[in-house]
């Protein structure tokens, strides 16, 4: 199904009606679509009937809604919270050797009702989005055209993709879990017999797959769920957020900084970058998929970051994009991303575009071209 790209708007708004051929979910009346968990006013009496030992209770929600609120025009955006747009000169880069040209700029391809979208796919296309409040996934190419891909997802909003191309996807409504897409069938909603649900208010945030068919994500700690759908976790200190795996499998990279990791004095930084304020922090990956050595490894992090095929990072940070070295975590490059970035993707043909998700009122998808080619574990399938 294809749509008039002047029509995008409206059309994500009433894409439940018009997505009659899209992969729907069974109905489960336990559940509300485009409610998180934290949110449901059944939650509390889930906890009790389900959990042996009651977790914290969600914190009360923000003022503004699901995520970050920051507008996305052409050139003029709002900053996470709101507040007075900030301008975006949308100037051309300063080449990074092997990652970027000098002169590429960022340019507008989408823009959308639906917010909270997180890990998004790439396709041969564009990129596969998680609409958290629509509980929809969509596909947006590069052209700006959109397909619904499925339907009924209870408040998905993260993406993993397996080496076989087998897309699933995180749900964060009341009882939490990763579920298949097509066909669909529950991969993992549990941990040691007991509801995901029970490990605490943390939101089922980001999701990686590995070459074992596992699925790291992040939910108020790092955790893992092999290729059975067997959790583990959590492992380590980091709350974690946005969160990436080595082409090789052997290191996985959290954003946040370790309690007590202060900046270091003689922290190199490329000309005209600000002093960041996230960080990475870095696991060694076990046979089994279990993680050891935690560790800080970079100063610049945000929320969704991905890696190219020679392991560089790019994750979002301090109103752009940082380019971390994956042998000794320094920062390699920086460039301005659109106002409101929180997640930097690959996607497209060959994988040599770069996405910025920028999140407000509306969601935004902005790309430039890279010389850097994205890596992915699979390839999806349509």
């Amino acid at each position: 199904m294809r749509i008039n790209k002047g029509l995008l708007v409206v059309a994500v708004v009433f894409a439940a009606a018009i997505a009659a051929v899209a992969q729907q979910q069974p109905v489960d009346p336990l559940r509300t679509p485009g409610v998180q968990a934290g949110r449901d006013p059944n939650r509390a009496a889930f906890i009790a009937a389900n959990c042996r030992t009651q977790p914290a209770p969600a914190a009360a929600p923000a003022a503004g809604g699901n995520a970050a609120r920051g507008g996305a025009a052409a050139n003029v955006g709002r900053g996470a919270g709101g507040g007075q747009p900030v301008a975006f000169e949308n100037a051309g880069v300063a080449a990074i050797p092997g990652v970027i040209a000098a002169g590429q700029r960022w340019r507008l391809i989408w823009e959308g009702s639906g917010n909270n979208t997180d890990s998004p796919i790439a396709t041969d296309k564009g990129i596969l989005l998680a609409m958290n409040d629509l509980s929809q996934i969509i596909e947006i190419s590069l052209d700006g055209r959109v397909e619904v891909i499925a339907t009924d997802t209870y408040t998905g909003g993260a993406l993993g993709l397996t080496p076989d191309g087998t897309l699933y996807v995180g749900e964060r409504a009341l009882n939490r879990g990763i579920w298949q897409v097509r066909p669909r069938r529950l991969f993992t909603n549990t941990m040691n017999g007991e509801p995901l649900e029970c490990l605490g208010p943390g939101v089922l945030n980001d999701m990686v797959a590995d070459q074992k068919g596992g699925m790291y994500m992040t939910m108020g700690g790092v955790y893992y769920a092999n290729a059975k759908g067997v959790v583990s976790g959590r492992y380590g200190r980091v709350g974690g957020n946005g969160i990436a795996l080595s082409p090789d499998d052997r290191t996985l990279y959290a954003t946040g900084r370790l309690p007590g990791a202060t900046l270091p004095a003689n922290l190199r930084l490329p000309a005209g970058a600000p002093q960041p304020t996230g960080g990475l922090v870095a696991f060694d990956v076990q046979r089994d998929g279990s993680l050891t050595n935690e560790r800080q490894f970079a100063w610049a992090g945000g929320d969704g970051t991905a890696v190219d095929t020679n392991g560089r990072i790019y994750t979002p940070g301090n109103g752009g994009a940082w380019v971390i070295d994956p042998v000794n975590g320094e920062v390699l490059g920086y460039f301005a991303t659109p106002p409101g970035t929180h997640g930097l993707h690959f996607g497209g043909p060959g994988k040599r575009t770069l996405f910025a998700i920028t999140l407000g009122v509306q969601t935004a998808v902005y790309a430039i071209d890279t010389l850097a080619q994205g890596f992915q574990v699979g390839e999806w399938k349509r």
